[in-house]
């Protein structure tokens, strides 16, 4: 169950390096109990927004608070609400899946009988109890990424951070390791907030923040994201991109977008505009798709580009 009182308060967060504003305004709440994905292609804002929230980065302006704490102002107490999932392997790979927990474990303070008991409890529930004492080299991308996830729970943290987590990792490790996360938020109580480009990830979470150069621009569960959208979308692939938008726009009335070698148009009636565009398009088209729309259409509508653009 997602609670409506926030865990996580973000206020009027910037962050700038050198002339290029990495975060521009950004204010959000995330509520105790879900999955949050924040969303958006590269150089969009996700990782300097995750490193000011995880503490990393300290705000040119605004604040972030977990539970009440300021990131700021109470430091060690904040931080000990999180746990944190970097992008980049944070295992020594020398040392076996137990050891690297045991050793993180004893940083913050953890011994002995509870620590262990722990440390099985948290290998158990991420699947990889039978790997405890292999070497973390020896592991698949999938595996260790689950030990990484297993020693960040160690604490009882209340929110979870995760980078890209799924950042190369195969399907079947991707798919893995969110079996993973929703049974960390059932069982363990934690809120997850992470960060992705891939759009089928965030379709799994309760709630995106999408962001495209360093604003914040929705903040929904993807359901509603779509619905708010509220049409559905017809999609043009021809060679005559430029000369056909202002012809359709002129007989549809409506705004025809162009992406690279298409059209798109979001639209009530699609009947009609469908037998329309036949019409005026024979022999001009490639093909002609009718769809629901999806995350990248909310994008695209919120941001007049592509995704990955």
């Amino acid at each position: 169950m997602i609670s409506s009182d926030p865990l996580l308060r973000a206020e009027d967060l910037c962050k700038s390096f050198g002339t290029r504003r990495a975060v521009d305004h950004v204010s959000m709440t995330v509520g105790s109990g879900g999955i949050t994905a924040l969303l958006g292609p590269n150089g969009g804002g996700k990782t300097t927004l995750f490193r000011m929230i995880s503490s990393l980065l300290t705000p040119d302006r605004g604040s972030v608070q977990i539970a009440g704490l300021d990131s700021a102002r109470d430091g060690l107490a904040y931080r000990r609400q999180l746990g944190v999932v970097f992008q980049s392997p944070s295992l020594d790979a020398k040392l076996t899946a137990v050891e690297n927990l045991r050793h993180f474990g004893h940083l913050h303070a953890l011994r002995s009988r509870p620590l262990t008991a722990r440390i099985t409890e948290m290998l158990e529930r991420l699947d990889v109890a039978d790997r405890a004492h292999d070497r973390v080299e020896t592991l698949s991308g999938g595996l260790a990424r689950r030990v990484e996830l297993a020693k960040c729970m160690l604490t009882r943290p209340r929110l979870l951070l995760m980078d890209e987590p799924s950042t190369g990792l195969d399907p079947k490790a991707r798919r893995t390791l969110w079996n993973c996360l929703d049974n960390l938020r059932r069982t363990e109580n934690v809120t997850v907030l992470l960060t992705t480009h891939f759009l089928d990830e965030a379709e799994r979470c309760d709630t995106v923040a999408v962001l495209d150069r360093g604003k914040l621009v929705a903040l929904d569960p993807p359901q509603r994201l779509r619905a708010n959208l509220g049409s559905e979308v017809i999609s043009i692939e021809t060679d005559e991109p430029q000369s056909l938008a202002p012809m359709l726009e002129t007989d549809l009335g409506v705004k025809v977008s162009i992406m690279d070698h298409s059209l798109r148009i979001e639209t009530d009636d699609p009947p009609r505009r469908l037998a329309v565009i036949a019409e005026r398009l024979a022999g001009k088209a490639r093909s002609i798709t009718l769809s629901q729309p999806t995350l990248e259409d909310v994008f695209i509508h919120l941001t007049g580009h592509r995704f990955d653009s």
